[in-house]
């Protein structure tokens, strides 16, 4: 006999998913808006929610928040070691790196 709660919550999750894929599309629309005319609350605004977005969406995969600062950590420490344009003009990942170390 099918599981009626299994296929609901399967169903729920879909509806979820599809839900912060369409949020995090608004939002990067939106981020590009507020670059042509937006002023830095707008940017910040924006860009926070491109950050919870992406962990909600990352757990609704079944992709655990550490595990994504992991991979997030891992990416920082590749551009930093393969000389990324922006580390190599800004140090804008040695930065990011530092950030992330005093927040643990």
């Amino acid at each position: 006999m099918p599981d009626f709660h299994k296929d609901m919550d399967i169903t729920k999750n879909i509806r979820m998913i599809e839900w912060l894929k369409a949020e995090l599309l608004d939002n990067v629309s939106g981020l590009f808006r507020g670059f042509l005319k937006g002023t830095e609350s707008v940017l910040l605004e924006h860009l926070a929610n491109i950050v919870v977005l992406t962990y909600m969406l990352a757990r609704r995969c079944g992709i655990d928040f550490h595990e994504l600062e992991r991979s997030v950590v891992e990416k920082v420490d590749h551009g930093i070691e393969t000389g990324h344009q922006s580390e190599t003009w800004y140090g804008d990942l040695s930065g990011l790196k530092e950030h992330m170390k005093r927040r643990r």
